[in-house]
């Protein structure tokens, strides 16, 4: 019984249209970031490095060079900060995670298979 409440709950938590990218997708990522009491929208934009979780716990992970310095943000896909995902660049991965790009430096480390 408390079961099927938790599915129910979950199920309706769920956002619509947020399974439109993959691992190794280039994506913008628009978060609503609070300041004081005022509300704007900032875009994070990398490369979908992994997928994780399943139903209302599934997160993604966004990696991006920003000023020669690696930076990865942890996202929950069906958070409700998350405004919309937005993919720029669709790729052909050969791996589910893409934890390789870590290593790599300069302009190589943009690259995934397209």
């Amino acid at each position: 019984m408390s079961q099927q409440i938790i599915n129910s709950v979950n199920v309706s938590q769920l956002k619509e249209g947020r399974d439109g990218f993959k691992v190794g997708d280039g994506v913008k990522v628009y978060t609503k970031v609070r300041e004081g009491d005022k509300e704007r929208v900032q875009i994070f934009a990398g490369i979908v490095i992994a997928r994780k979780g399943g139903g209302i716990a599934e997160t993604f992970t966004v990696r991006r060079i920003s000023y020669g310095e690696g930076v990865e943000r942890v996202f929950p896909v069906h958070s409700p900060l998350i405004e919309k995902v937005v993919v720029d660049r669709q790729s052909v991965p050969m791996r589910a995670r893409l934890y390789y790009l870590r290593e790599r430096l300069g302009k190589q480390a943009t690259k995934v298979r397209e």
